[in-house]
């Protein structure tokens, strides 16, 4: 039996999820993790949100083209835009597994979504995904005006490796003195690659595909050491200083690996006086933000990052 009782919605997912009898992700290489989990997140999510129209474009990177996405919603004139990079443990996930999320956050924060194909782990270990994130957000923020966006109202989001990489992000913006990033969206982030937090012990087992198994097994496919641990590149809550970054937004699951190092990066964030809202939702697992529309708790969630975007940036 859990020991923190999850959602009734969540225990139907769960033992869907039994059902199918995945293997462990750790038990996988690579290339079986991502083609598993990557088919598996592309069959859900429901009828996206009514956009404008998407495209497929690439960025130049620090080691050649990123690919990205770049959705524009119905509303008219210059639009604020949200720079988006997907989770899945900096080893697998893609623009296709993240497409109705970014739909979705478009047609209804009313701005510009630009989801990032980041270079993956192993193939591409630490710092590749954080330089192709800020290759991403500087091309936006340098091209964005022949995009039909208004590059003074930007914001960076993602969800758990993603939401790293957002927070990265928004550390390197305002070490280079940028002040158009209003608002940094981080769902259920990996900020700590210490994976230490009481949460691995209280959810690391039977709560879903992220395990603390699985956040070893990531943490080895994607830092070259365990010194890059200590990089704030890697792991944000060990940044030398957090004042002056973006105001943020947490969205938490409480049954989750990652719930404790979300809350200890939100209190680093108010410690710093940085302004920072985070929302706890009980009995959600990891992941659930996607999972539209099968759980409530999903479509609140984001509808609130929704109007959050759309309250910071508008």
């Amino acid at each position: 039996m859990l020991s923190t009782p999850v959602h009734p919605q969540i225990k139907v997912a769960l033992a869907a999820l039994a059902e199918a009898n995945l293997p462990s992700i750790e038990s996988l290489t690579p290339a079986q993790a991502r083609a598993t989990f990557n088919a598996m997140s592309r069959t859900r999510g429901g009828t996206p949100a009514p956009i404008a129209r998407a495209e497929d474009r690439v960025v130049t990177g620090p080691d050649g083209d990123v690919p990205v996405r770049i959705y524009w919603p119905k509303a008219e004139g210059p639009r604020p835009a949200l720079i988006y990079f997907h989770g899945g443990g900096h080893v697998f996930g893609d623009l296709d597994t993240h497409d109705v999320i970014a739909r979705n956050l478009c047609g209804a924060a009313e701005m510009v979504v630009v989801a990032v194909d980041y270079r993956l782990a192993p193939e591409h270990k630490f710092p590749a995904a954080a330089e192709d994130a800020w290759a991403a957000y500087a091309w936006v923020r340098e091209n964005g005006a022949s995009l039909g966006i208004d590059t003074s109202r930007l914001a960076v989001g993602g969800d758990s490796a993603g939401g790293n990489l957002a927070a990265v992000v928004a550390i390197m913006a305002r070490d280079a003195g940028h002040v158009n990033i209003k608002l940094q969206v981080l769902i259920y982030p990996v900020t700590d690659y210490g994976l230490g937090s009481d949460s691995y012990n209280r959810f690391g087992d039977g709560y879903g595909v992220l395990t603390s198994g699985a956040m070893k097994w990531f943490a080895q496919q994607y830092l070259r050491s365990a010194e890059d641990a200590d990089d704030w590149r890697a792991s944000p809550i060990k940044a030398c200083s957090h004042a002056n970054l973006p105001p943020a937004l947490i969205v938490a699951a409480q049954c989750d690996v990652l719930c404790d190092e979300g809350a200890d990066y939100a209190e680093a964030l108010r410690a710093a006086r940085t302004k920072v809202e985070r929302k706890e939702y009980a009995g959600m697992i990891h992941g659930f933000f996607g999972m539209t529309p099968a759980i409530d708790d999903a479509m609140r969630a984001q509808s609130d990052v929704s109007d959050r975007l759309r309250s910071a940036l508008t």
